[in-house]
């Protein structure tokens, strides 16, 4: 019941909700936007499908940001600072650029512009690709190795329930909205602005471990003058 691990849930459920409601619309919205033009579909549709093999090139780039102190020998930690709470102050710009991501990815399928889908499939790889690899290195570092396995776990299976929000909300595109899911996008474009509270709290969480470390360190310093 922690703030990290409630926050980083949110997270994990804004991120999939935007990438699975957009991988079932994908389709119908390229045939409304070429005005049913079945060739025009299939183009899209393939370089949407050419686009998504790029994820596996794009997975470890994540990692590299959120381990970027580690590579640093010249650079050792900071007396009295634990391996804990180095990893955690590499998270938040890692958890940002996922949040930017998905934000922007959002505007994009959000607008009835069909070349600007190409950006769109873009944009969804690289954010489904920092996704997973921003989730998983998360857990692992902001909790103990022994809880990976359950926190992970049960953050997919909280998410996997929420997830069965697309019903509906696919039921009431069809019925409701004659087809056009545009305020449904814009709804998911403003809720997406949610997944920036996380890294803002990771940020927060690691400058009080840091002012808790520093407050420690001087009265101990002072007990020993004493």
């Amino acid at each position: 019941m922690s703030w990290l691990f409630l926050w980083h849930l949110l997270w994990v459920v804004t991120s999939l909700l935007s990438q699975f409601l957009y991988l079932s619309l994908v389709n119908p919205m390229l045939t409304r936007l070429a005005n049913n033009d079945q060739t025009l579909v299939s183009h899209y549709t393939n370089v949407f499908a050419i686009t998504q093999l790029c994820a596996v090139l794009l997975s470890p780039l994540n990692g590299l940001i959120m381990d970027r102190h580690k590579h640093k020998p010249h650079k050792p930690l900071i007396q009295g600072e634990t391996k804990r709470e180095a990893d955690l102050s590499s998270l938040p710009l890692a958890l940002s650029l996922n949040s930017v991501q998905c934000f922007l990815f959002c505007v994009c399928f959000t607008c009835p512009v069909l070349p600007l889908q190409y950006l769109t499939f873009i944009l969804q790889v690289v954010n489904s690709a920092f996704f997973y690899a921003g989730h998983q290195a998360f857990i692992s570092t902001a909790f103990p190795m022994q809880h990976f396995g359950k926190l992970s776990g049960l953050v997919m299976t909280l998410s996997s329930v929420v997830l069965f929000l697309q019903f509906p909300i696919q039921y009431v595109i069809q019925h409701q909205l004659q087809g056009d899911p545009l305020y449904v996008n814009v709804g998911l474009t403003v809720l997406s602005l949610l997944t920036f509270i996380h890294p803002v709290h990771v940020s927060l969480y690691c400058k009080k471990l840091t002012k808790r470390r520093k407050t420690k360190e001087a009265n101990g310093h002072g007990s020993a003058k004493c």
